[in-house]
């Protein structure tokens, strides 16, 4: 592939896997990659290996082609770097190399065939920056093979990998679900991997597991269709796997709509590695991530600095200066809404407070909406917004902290049910205070700087005052005194404003 002329930072992650072959495009290499090119192949290159040791010739062809559309496709987004890697099917077939040289003349670009250890360490990096502090097993369950390695904070242990991918287990069982559940049985038994995940984290990486997520989250009427930081507690995801089962022997897979044709018959192999893994591992939660291997080799390049930062913080750094009014403006608010935590006394964790932050730097990204929709609009996008580092009841509580800031908090402009369903009344009281802290915020500064900072807290006795510096008293007005006193309301408080 001839080097595009450089436009950009852009980077792209070739990713020839045992099932399906893919290219991501993100935007630039950073701790918030944004993608803005998505497309993969279902190939099926790991479909015999473990039988005849060979990568199937059909399955070759389709791979070549997508990969001349990929490079066609890099050429003309003018990509600046193309990485590219393979997994456990190149790795394992004895004309393995054969393709991969192939491959390599059609990409212009090396390509990383990756062993089973350095899959699987990649697959936890990419959990670690996607995901805010996690703590448990990594499993990345491709089509050839399922990585497992430890994970907490930044720290990654050393990992194995199992010939348990979807394809290969369909392959070593000669499509028998009995012989199946015999060797996944027998190579997961004392894996020392799944001995320490007893009441941790079990963080689902890979396509199939993904697909299992989707099907879940249709089943039970979730409000949110985010594959990313969806969680189920383990005991409902066993009975879940087991139900999956049983509707494989009755043929009813077929019918599953929300999942490509190609993905279907592996979705019982999928079942029964997860179902086993719960068995042995007995995590307490199961949580889907879409941030895997590319994620992982991408983050891994990066400086440790930009390592060390928020992806969550990032991200909202990032739409604050796209869609709001004024950047600088969100950093004032979040000293702003320090300072009223503090002189009220609100009670926060670590974690609390990084939320505040990040909806302060989200509270202007819908001003460009019609006013009659901003709520709605700002909640659906925060709630469906692609970006990491966060749960879903997190995503539930920003969106809602924002959602009250434009609706307001009248009981004709609530929000839907099924998304203050997804934070407890405690979590939802907190937005209602965070949106009110930003209706009177935005009121007085019309999303300007240099306002809040001359704006001030004071309490006297139960009276919650803001006192305005002289410079500023001619934004006073009827409007941001009754609009203050609902925000002294909601934290119990008599609210008044004061002129200096």
């Amino acid at each position: 592939m001839k080097r595009p002329r450089k436009r950009a930072s852009s980077v792209a992650v070739i990713d020839i896997g045992s099932n399906s072959v893919r290219l991501v495009v993100y935007e630039t290499m950073s701790r918030n990659l944004i993608t803005i090119f998505n497309e993969k192949a279902l190939c099926g290159l790991g479909r015999e290996v473990q039988t005849t040791g060979l990568l199937a010739t059909d399955a070759v062809n389709k791979a070549l082609t997508a990969l001349r559309r990929f490079r066609a496709l890099c050429r003309i987004q003018q990509v600046g770097r193309v990485f590219a890697i393979a997994t456990a099917a190149c790795r394992d077939a004895k004309n393995g190399p054969d393709f991969i040289a192939k491959a390599e003349r059609i990409c212009g670009a090396k390509i990383e065939i990756l062993s089973g250890p350095r899959e699987a360490k990649l697959s936890a990096l990419g959990v670690v920056s996607g995901v805010h502090n996690p703590n448990g097993i990594v499993g990345d369950l491709g089509g050839g093979s399922l990585e497992l390695i430890d994970v907490k904070g930044n720290r990654v242990r050393s990992g194995m990998t199992l010939p348990l991918g979807s394809l290969a287990l369909q392959d070593l069982s000669h499509k028998s679900l009995k012989r199946a559940e015999r060797i996944v049985k027998n190579e997961l038994l004392g894996v020392p991997q799944l001995k320490a995940g007893r009441g941790r984290t079990f963080y689902a990486v890979g396509g199939t597991w993904r697909a299992l997520a989707r099907i879940h989250i249709i089943q039970s009427g979730y409000p949110l269709k985010v594959m990313h930081g969806y969680s189920i507690p383990a005991v409902d995801a066993l009975d879940f796997a087991q139900r999956l089962r049983r509707l494989a022997a009755t043929n009813m897979l077929a019918n599953i709509e929300a999942v490509a044709d190609a993905r279907r018959p592996l979705l019982t192999y999928a079942a029964l590695v997860l179902e086993y893994i719960i068995r042995v591992a007995q995590p307490k939660t199961i949580v889907f991530s879409t941030f895997g291997v590319r994620e992982g080799l991408l983050y891994e390049m990066l400086p440790p600095a930009e390592r060390a930062k928020d992806g969550l913080v990032c991200a909202a750094q990032n739409l604050n200066e796209l869609l709001s009014r004024s950047a600088r403006h969100a950093q004032e608010l979040i000293s702003w809404t320090d300072r009223l935590v503090r002189v009220v006394r609100l009670r926060e964790t670590e974690e609390d407070r990084r939320l505040r932050h990040v909806a302060c730097l989200l509270s202007d990204i819908g001003w460009r909406v019609h006013p009659d929709h901003r709520g709605e609009e700002t909640l659906s996008l925060i709630m469906n917004g692609n970006f990491g580092s966060i749960t879903h009841q997190g995503r539930a509580f920003v969106a809602l902290s924002v959602f009250y800031r434009y609706a307001g908090l009248s009981e004709e402009n609530e929000p839907p049910l099924q998304i203050r369903a997804l934070v407890p009344p405690a979590m939802d009281e907190r937005a209602r205070v965070l949106g009110a802290a930003f209706r009177v915020a935005h009121l007085i500064t019309a999303a300007r700087t240099g306002v809040l900072p001359a704006t001030h807290f004071r309490t006297q006795g139960r009276k919650l005052m803001l006192v305005f510096e002289h410079r500023m008293v001619d934004l006073v007005a009827d409007r941001v005194g009754s609009r203050f006193r609902q925000l002294a309301r909601l934290v119990g408080r008599a609210g008044s404003i004061v002129r200096r």
